[in-house]
């Protein structure tokens, strides 16, 4: 059997982070999670796919929800907690795949064979990419980047000890602009076949 690779991709709101983990999950022939995972909880549970997904990546409201008894009464919570514990059982099975975000390189990180990446990328960019992308004006393209870089910030440094985007929490962060997105999942690839080679 092969050795067991898990890829977590975190990533700034604009930077083609999930663009990137799609195509290296098309190199490496991997399973991709990301809001999908929500939606195979949702069929196995006999679960509303779209209520599930409103609390997706979602920081949790402090001030309205408690623990009781190990319970929580909120939704945000309850979710990540699902979704943490659905890739806590595929890596424990051994298999192999990539997950964007969820705070996956802390959750999976005692497995030998986790690779975690930061996708980055200069502002001016990340504006235009979602410009283009939604179809909206750069100023309404720069408050959405911000609101939803705040929710992944809040999401993770909840979650986490180490804080989002910091680089000495992943093996490698990389800046898209620099060489585009085609080159940087080229660079991403012969990084992620060179830690294969050391497992």
């Amino acid at each position: 059997m092969s050795e067991q690779i898990i890829i977590s991709i975190g990533r700034e709101y604009g930077s083609g982070g999930h663009v990137i983990a799609e195509q290296l999950a098309e190199r490496f022939n991997l399973a991709m999670y990301d809001v999908n995972i929500l939606r195979e909880i949702a069929v196995e549970n006999n679960l509303d796919t779209a209520l599930l997904e409103k609390y997706d990546e979602v920081p949790k409201k402090r001030f309205i929800s408690r623990n009781v008894r190990g319970y929580s009464n909120s939704p945000e919570e309850n979710i990540a907690n699902i979704q943490f514990e659905y890739l806590r059982k595929k890596a424990k099975k051994g298999e192999s795949f990539i997950v964007v975000g969820r705070c996956s390189e802390a959750i999976l990180k005692e497995y030998k064979g986790l690779i975690t990446i930061f996708i980055l990328a200069d502002r001016d960019v990340k504006i235009n990419r979602v410009s283009s992308i939604r179809h909206m004006t750069e100023a309404e393209a720069e408050a959405t980047m911000n609101r939803h870089d705040k929710k992944r910030k809040e999401y993770h440094n909840y979650y986490c000890t180490g804080k989002w985007g910091d680089s000495r929490n992943y093996d490698i962060s990389i800046n898209s602009s620099k060489l585009g997105i085609d080159k940087t999942v080229d660079y991403l690839e012969n990084y992620i076949k060179e830690r294969k080679k050391a497992l």
